[in-house]
């Protein structure tokens, strides 16, 4: 398998999943709202009820907050040593370096927007 596919693997397969989580968070983000809107405290019967009515899928979004920005940083970590070993094969120039590592951190920033998007 060639350097540039494995590019292309990482590339899509981290920022893909990312926007995935993203989605999620999104869709139980959404799911909560609506929910809020329409709850009714008379309906149960006891605090403990209610409680756990109200933090359901809290956690899914929390997860996906701590975990996206690890996920980020592994991408540009794949992507970093993809261009390491295009380095050390000896057929880039500077401009291509300098290219590949700045299309390395968008991993981290997508990570880092997932993050943002799940904490509000």
């Amino acid at each position: 398998m060639d350097i540039e596919t494995l590019k292309h693997m990482v590339d899509y397969g981290v920022i893909g999943l990312l926007v995935f989580m993203s989605f999620i968070a999104v869709w139980f983000f959404i799911e909560r709202v609506i929910f809020y809107r329409k709850i009714n405290i008379r309906n149960y019967k006891n605090k403990k009820q209610l409680d756990v009515a109200l933090t359901k899928h809290l956690t899914i979004i929390g997860t996906i907050a701590s975990n996206s920005p690890y996920i980020g940083l592994l991408g540009t970590v794949l992507a970093i040593m993809l261009t390491f070993m295009t380095m050390g094969s000896g057929d880039i120039d500077a401009a291509n370096i300098m290219s590949s590592l700045a299309l390395a951190l968008k991993a981290t920033a997508v990570g880092l927007v997932v993050a943002i998007i799940s904490m509000v």
